[in-house]
């Protein structure tokens, strides 16, 4: 089993930025791929940004060139640097993960962004 917990969610004004946490339980030396996902009120949960063991990412096509996912295997932590934010940014964000087997979620952050 895997704990995920993210932080970093906030209330923040449209153009301001914020960088999510995600702390893993287990080490991320051995994932498969991690990232983060979101949810919107009345909305499907959709993928923002994944990193892979190699290291390729990939983003949402809302999310490129505005945010940024990285990690560090030192702390076991997965970020998402989110520059010029938008109020349709807002949403749940949650922190996924899978090591070659089950997928772990966490509980999810709120990121609100205000106009």
């Amino acid at each position: 089993q895997v704990q995920l917990v993210e932080s970093g969610g906030g209330l923040v004004q449209a153009g301001g930025s914020l960088r999510l946490s995600c702390a893993a339980s287990r080490s991320i030396f051995t994932i498969n791929i991690m990232g983060w996902y979101r949810q919107a009120p009345g909305k499907q949960r959709e993928l923002v940004a994944t990193i892979r063991a190699i290291g390729s990412t990939n983003y949402a096509s809302s999310a490129k060139g505005r945010f940024t996912i990285s990690r560090d295997n030192a702390t076991n932590t997965v970020y998402l640097q989110m520059n010029s934010l938008k109020p349709e940014d807002t949403a749940v964000y949650y922190c996924y993960a899978n090591y070659h087997g089950p997928d772990y979620w966490g509980q999810g952050t709120q990121v609100t962004v205000s106009s």
